[in-house]
C-alpha cells in the first residue's frame, strides 16, 4: 500500500489553478519534507491530503483509500494534522489532557466521554513529547513551543499512519524550534511510528530522519526524490528565486545567499 498516491491532481478556485497537475507517491518507511517559498500553496496541498480540499481533477489516494470511494471523515482518523489552523481553534480554557484526548475523536474540544484507557494513552503521549507537567494546565497558558508539542501529542492520539505538519516552527523562537526539531527526530525514529510530511520553507528545519524532499513553487512540482538528490543549490535557487548555496553537515542542511 502506498501511503500517498497523487496522480495529476489539480485544484482550481474560480478561474485560477492553485495546484497544477501534482503527482506524488510516498511509500511506507519514507519521511518527506515539503519545501517551498511562502505562497507556494504548501498548505493547500496538505489540506488536500487531509481531505479538507477536494481535487478538481486527477486521482487522489491516501492510505490506500481513493477520494470519491471512501468516507473522508473516517480517513482523517488515520491522519494526524499539526497546523496553526488546528491550534488556533482550541479553546484556551481547555485542560491540556482533554486537548490531547480530543485527538482520538478528531474533534476541536472534547465532546465525548473518554475512557480510562484514553487518559492513560494521553498521559503517555504527554510524557513522550516532554510535557507531562502540563497535563492539568489550561491550554491557553502555554507557550507557543509547548502548544506545538501538545498538538503533536493530540495528533498521535489516534495512532495515525500518516502525520502531516504544516510549518510547525513558524511561531517558535530559536530555542523552542530546536527542542521541537529534537522531538521530530525522535518521532521519526519511533518503531511503527507514522509516515511524516513536514512542510517548511527553511531547509535547516529538515531533520536527519527526513528521507525525501518534495519542492514546490507556484503550485507546481519543481523536484522530488531522495533528500541528497533534491536539496541542491540549483533546485533551491529555482524554488526561492535567489542564488543559493547549500551545505550539509552531519545530516543537517543549510542554505546561504550567494
Amino acid at each position: 500500500m502506498n501511503v500517498l498516491d497523487l496522480r495529476d491532481a489539480s485544484v482550481v478556485r474560480g478561474k485560477r489553478e492553485i495546484l497544477r497537475h501534482i503527482s506524488w507517491v510516498i511509500l511506507e518507511g519514507q519521511h518527506w519534507a515539503l519545501v517551498g517559498p511562502n505562497g507556494s500553496v504548501k498548505t493547500t496541498l496538505l489540506r488536500l491530503i487531509n481531505g479538507y480540499v477536494w481535487p478538481s481533477s486527477g486521482r487522489t489516494s491516501v492510505l490506500g483509500k481513493s477520494f470519491g470511494s471512501f468516507d473522508l471523515r473516517e480517513l482523517r482518523k488515520s491522519i494526524g494534522f499539526v497546523s496553526s489552523f488546528i491550534s488556533e481553534k482550541i479553546p484556551g480554557e481547555l485542560m491540556v489532557l482533554d486537548v490531547v484526548m480530543s485527538g482520538y475523536f478528531s474533534s476541536i474540544g472534547l465532546f465525548e466521554t473518554p475512557t480510562i484507557a484514553h487518559a492513560k494513552k494521553a498521559r503517555s503521549l504527554l510524557k513522550f513529547v516532554g510535557c507531562s507537567e502540563h497535563s492539568e494546565s489550561r491550554y491557553g497558558t502555554l507557550s507557543d513551543g509547548e502548544k506545538q508539542r501538545i498538538i503533536i501529542a493530540r495528533a498521535l492520539m489516534s495512532s495515525p499512519k500518516l502525520l502531516t505538519l504544516d510549518e510547525p516552527c513558524s511561531k517558535l523562537d530559536l530555542g523552542a524550534r530546536e527542542r521541537f526539531l529534537v522531538l521530530l527526530q525522535k518521532l521519526g525514529r519511533k518503531k511503527r511510528g507514522p509516515t511524516m510530511i513536514f512542510a517548511t520553507h527553511r531547509i535547516e528545519e529538515i531533520v536527519p530522519t527526513i528521507t525525501h524532499v518534495f519542492i514546490i513553487r507556484d503550485g507546481r512540482v519543481l523536484s522530488a526524490g531522495p533528500k541528497r538528490q533534491v536539496l541542491t543549490s540549483q533546485d533551491l535557487t529555482r524554488a526561492f528565486g535567489v542564488r543559493l548555496s547549500v551545505v550539509e553537515r552531519d545530516g543537517k542542511y543549510a542554505s546561504f545567499v550567494r
